[in-house]
C-alpha cells in the first residue's frame, strides 16, 4: 500500500490535478495497487475561505471557522477524484467525517485522539485509488474539525500509522528540506537527510516544508517521511526524515507575531498557556514591555490569547529569522521584509561560505544581499 500527499502548490490550475492523476496511473502500471492520497486546498484557498468567514463576521465560531476552512480541502478532493476517474481508475474520496480520524474540540488546531482504519481499508477493498481530504477530522460529537495550517501532512502520517505502513511521501513545490528557503536563498543546501527533532524545530521556527505535528507524530509511530517535489520531467526525490541526520540552517517566518504585555507576570502565565498546548514561543521586549513572540500556529495562538480573558498591551506582526546551528538558537526580529530575506542570506553566507562562492560561479552574477567572498 502507497500513501501520498500533495500540497498546494500541485494544484495551482486544472492541469495541476491531471498531472497528480497521471502520476497515480503510473504509480498502478509499476505494481502498485493501493494507494490513499491526501491532499491539501488549491493554494491560497484556505486564505480566501477565512476572509470571506471574516467580512460576514469578525466574531464567528471556531467550530463555524473550521467547517468553513475544511471546504478548500474537499474541493481539491473532488477534482483529483474527477481526473483519476477520468482515467478509468476505480477512485473513491473520503473528507474529514469519514476517515475515522477523531480529535478533541480545540477547534483551528484540533488534537488526534483516536483512529478507526476500518473505514479507509473497507474503501480500499472497493478500489484502488481512496483520495482523502488533509487537515480535518471530526470531535467526539461529529463536529467537522481542522488539524491547523498546513496539517494536511499530519493528517498523511496518521493514515500511514493506523494502516500500519512505515512511510509516507510528502509533494510539495521543493523537493525536500534547505538549509534555508530555496525559493529566498539560492545557495541553500538539500538536506539529503534529517532527524525527527530537527526538522519539528526547524518548522515550530518557520520553515514551511513540514507539519511540526506531522513530524513529531511520524516520530512517536515510526514513520518514515519521504519528502519529494512532482515536475513536469517526473519525480524529483530530496530529504527522508528519520531517526537520525541534522544540519545547520536559517529559517524566516513571515507571519510571525509579537505580543506586550503590561507586567512580566501575565507574559509567564500566557506563556506556559502556550507551551501547553505545544506552541513555540521566544521572550522578547517590545517597546520596552515584556513581550513574546510567535512564529508557528499564530491563528490558533491568538485564539488561546483571546480566550484568557487578559487583553495584551499591543499585538504587531513581524518577521522572524532564526539561525540554527548545532544546540546554539539566535532569533532575529526585522520589521521589514526585505530586510529579513536579506539578513537571512548573509547568515547562510557565515555559515556555508563555500556554497555561497559555488552558487556564485554557477550563476555568475552576484545574488541579492549577498556579498562576494
Amino acid at each position: 500500500m502507497t500513501i501520498l500527499k500533495f500540497g498546494g502548490s500541485n494544484f495551482l490550475d486544472p492541469e495541476g490535478y491531471h498531472r497528480v492523476a497521471r502520476h497515480l496511473a503510473q504509480r498502478r502500471a509499476t505494481g502498485e495497487n493501493k494507494i490513499v492520497v491526501v491532499v491539501s486546498a488549491m493554494k491560497g484557498e484556505t486564505d480566501r475561505l477565512k476572509a470571506q468567514m471574516l467580512d460576514l463576521n469578525k466574531q464567528a465560531s471556531p467550530s463555524n471557522l473550521d467547517a468553513a476552512l475544511a471546504i478548500g480541502e474537499m474541493k481539491s478532493v473532488c477534482l483529483l477524484e474527477a481526473a483519476v476517474s477520468y482515467l478509468g481508475i476505480s477512485v473513491t474520496s473520503l473528507d474529514g467525517y469519514g476517515l475515522g480520524i477523531r480529535t478533541n474540540s480545540d477547534f483551528g488546531r484540533a488534537k488526534v485522539e483516536s483512529v478507526d482504519p476500518r473505514p479507509i481499508r473497507s474503501a480500499l477493498q472497493e478500489h484502488d485509488v481512496v483520495i482523502a481530504a488533509g487537515a480535518q477530522a471530526i470531535d467526539q460529537s461529529g463536529r467537522l474539525t481542522f488539524l491547523g495550517r498546513n496539517a494536511s501532512d499530519l493528517t498523511a502520517v496518521v493514515i500511514a500509522s493506523m494502516l500500519e505502513e512505515h512511510a509516507c511521501e510528502i509533494y510539495s513545490d521543493v523537493p525536500g528540506v534547505y538549509t534555508g528557503d530555496p525559493n529566498l536563498i539560492a545557495e541553500a543546501q538539500l538536506i539529503p537527510e534529517i532527524a525527527y527533532e530537527a526538522i519539528a524545530k526547524m518548522s515550530r521556527y518557520g520553515a514551511k516544508v513540514l507539519h511540526h505535528g506531522a513530524v513529531e507524530y511520524a516520530e512517536k509511530y515510526g514513520v518514515t517521511i519521504i519528502c519529494r517535489s512532482l515536475t513536469n520531467d517526473g519525480v524529483v526525490t530530496g530529504t527522508t526524515v528519520t531517526g537520525h541526520g541534522n544540519a545547520r540552517s536559517v529559517t524566516v517566518a513571515r507571519d510571525a507575531v509579537v505580543i506586550s504585555f503590561a507586567s512580566v507576570a501575565a507574559r509567564d502565565n500566557l506563556r506556559a498557556l502556550l507551551d501547553q498546548n505545544g506552541i513555540t514561543t521566544i521572550d522578547v521586549e517590545e517597546n520596552d514591555r515584556p513581550g513574546l513572540c510567535i512564529m508557528s500556529d499564530t491563528d490558533f495562538a491568538m485564539r488561546l490569547v483571546k480566550g484568557t480573558g487578559i487583553p495584551p498591551v499591543s499585538i504587531g506582526s513581524t518577521m522572524a529569522v532564526t539561525v540554527r546551528d548545532a544546540s546554539v538558537r539566535r532569533v532575529h526580529l526585522i520589521g521589514d521584509y526585505e530586510r529579513a530575506v536579506s539578513l537571512a542570506r548573509q547568515l547562510h553566507e557565515q555559515m556555508y561560505p563555500r556554497a555561497v562562492a559555488d552558487a556564485l560561479r554557477t550563476h555568475s552574477r552576484p545574488i541579492a544581499g549577498v556579498s562576494r567572498p
